[in-house]
């Protein structure tokens, strides 16, 4: 059973088109409980999301916390999301377009690992003008910080 904190989309007007989101996912245990967070920022306004499942991969949070924070989008947006997951990038940049041709398997002929979840952010993603920006984890980035923190708070309300 998954958890997460409820709030409202995140509003559209003219001063909010431009959005800028960091996410991160963590796992206690590998699978074991796990946690996504995400901060929002446009302009002056900032919003926070995060949730849980007790069973889970530390990539699967990843990829929740992507689809999260796009999904709280109203309308199209301009976004830049900034993710410290290698997997989330290499993904959504490189392996998706050939997992999309091949039926989602890959190029082994296997089928993908996460599809639900990759399925989820290809949708999501799609209505969005997105620049995907990769940040090193746990050095001081202040918004890929908060974002694990809300990651972990995800895991703690459990």
């Amino acid at each position: 059973m998954a958890w997460s904190n409820p709030q409202p989309e995140f509003p559209e007007s003219a001063l909010t088109k431009t959005v800028e989101i960091y996410t991160d996912g963590a796992c206690r245990g590998n699978p074991g409980p796990g946690g996504w967070g995400v901060l929002l920022i446009a302009g002056e306004r900032r919003k926070e999301l995060y949730g849980g499942e007790p069973d889970t991969t530390n990539n699967r949070m990843e990829l929740r916390a992507a689809i999260e924070a796009l999904n709280a989008l109203n309308g199209e947006r301009q976004v830049t999301l900034h993710t410290d997951s290698k997997y989330v990038m290499d993904g959504i940049n490189n392996w998706m377009p050939g997992w999309k041709k091949r039926g989602w398997t890959t190029a082994a002929k296997k089928p993908v690992k996460n599809q639900d979840l990759w399925r989820d952010l290809d949708r999501a993603a799609s209505r969005h003008d997105i620049r995907w920006n990769w940040v090193r984890g746990h050095t001081g980035n202040a918004g890929n910080e908060r974002a694990d923190e809300l990651a972990n708070k995800g895991i703690d309300g459990l």
